[in-house]
């Protein structure tokens, strides 16, 4: 590989080294190594969010799943992580209704440059490694929230319980449209099962209006059997026509990509004690969210010391108030002994008290 040599006067930023990062690859988190909600969720049977950051789920009447993040991964290809479902209780044969995929949300201002609904509407070209118990027939789909628009091209999983390699390209929509704001757009979904109501139609694999029946014909049931695994990694999505290599961020810019959507609040925040039972913490975003967040708490004993090491412990977990995309001032209660106006830090000794939510 060839060396770039930056002058004195020159930005060293990631986007000026030629020939390395560019962020060509508008999946985030594409190699799995970001999961700030755990590592492991059981007993899934609905759609949501659980594990890897930005990958979303789609599920329902498929059956029990477990999604985790695995070191199961292809030999060779520098990825550490994956994200894998496993079918713990089977849906054969799946409901008319049934359905289950893994995709990815796409704010529209992150996607002007595709110039959907225009003459010179960019391709997409998605990449990915797959690893299925199932073979047979599988989708990759995109589909427009701004006008209900879909396309969806078919893979083909060779091998049983082994890593493939897989590349499709779509091309652009010149009659869509992509809202130019921070809600959703375009939607990634990589699909494991689908019942007739997704499969009984006729492909066509073109940009139209959503039919449902047309999305998916032939797509393979992984939720037939509790022996069955899907695993994925590497995703890329390029506006070309071809792909290239997989585009490795560091860890902490990837990190910091995610908490666009999601973040961790931890120990070490100070607060004012605003009674003997209650304090109030100002946590600023060091890096805006996308939209206003949830909190939700994560610990169910939260603890505060003052400089005295003295230690009080609410069992109410911390709640937000005034929150927006930049910070937020969050409440915390139910103590009893603080001192009113005396400082105070948080903790409760596990890995992270809340999560901040702006997901899409």
């Amino acid at each position: 590989m060839a060396i770039t040599r930056l002058g004195p006067n020159q930005d060293i930023t990631a986007a000026k080294i030629a020939g390395t990062i560019n962020f060509k690859n508008l999946i985030i988190n594409g190699d799995m190594s970001i999961a700030q909600r755990g590592t492991s969720a059981s007993s899934l049977t609905t759609g949501g969010y659980s594990t890897h950051d930005r990958w979303i789920r789609g599920m329902a009447n498929a059956g029990t799943w477990t999604q985790s993040q695995d070191t199961d991964v292809p030999t060779g290809q520098g990825f550490a992580k994956s994200l894998k479902l496993d079918c713990t209780t089977a849906s054969t044969p799946i409901a008319a209704d049934g359905n289950l995929n893994i995709g990815m949300r796409f704010e529209g201002q992150m996607l002007q440059q595709l110039k959907y609904g225009t003459s010179n509407a960019e391709s997409l070209t998605l990449s990915f490694w797959v690893k299925s118990t199932k073979t047979g027939t599988f989708y990759a789909e995109f589909y427009n929230f701004d006008d209900t628009r879909h396309i969806s091209k078919s893979y083909t999983v060779n091998a049983s319980d082994t890593w493939e390699k897989k590349t499709i390209t779509f091309e652009g929509d010149i009659a869509g449209t992509i809202t130019n704001d921070n809600t959703s757009s375009l939607y990634l979904l990589m699909w494991l099962a689908a019942g007739s109501n997704f499969t009984s139609g006729t492909h066509t694999g073109v940009w139209e209006a959503t039919v449902n029946a047309n999305r998916l014909p032939g797509q393979v049931n992984c939720a037939d059997s509790t022996s069955n695994n899907f695993y994925l990694t590497g995703v890329q999505l390029e506006a070309d026509t071809s792909a290239s290599d997989f585009e490795f961020l560091p860890y902490d810019v990837n990190l910091q990509r995610c908490e666009r959507y999601t973040r961790r609040l931890g120990d070490g925040l100070w607060g004012k004690a605003s009674s003997t039972t209650n304090m109030t913490i100002q946590c600023p975003f060091f890096s805006p969210m996308r939209a206003t967040p949830s909190i939700s708490a994560i610990a169910s004993a939260i603890k505060t010391s003052d400089v005295t090491a003295a230690d009080y412990t609410s069992s109410a977990g911390i709640s937000g108030a005034n929150i927006n995309a930049y910070g937020a001032r969050l409440n915390c209660s139910s103590f009893s002994g603080l001192t009113s106006a005396n400082m105070y830090i948080l903790y409760d000794n596990s890995s992270y008290i809340a999560l901040i939510d702006a997901e899409l």
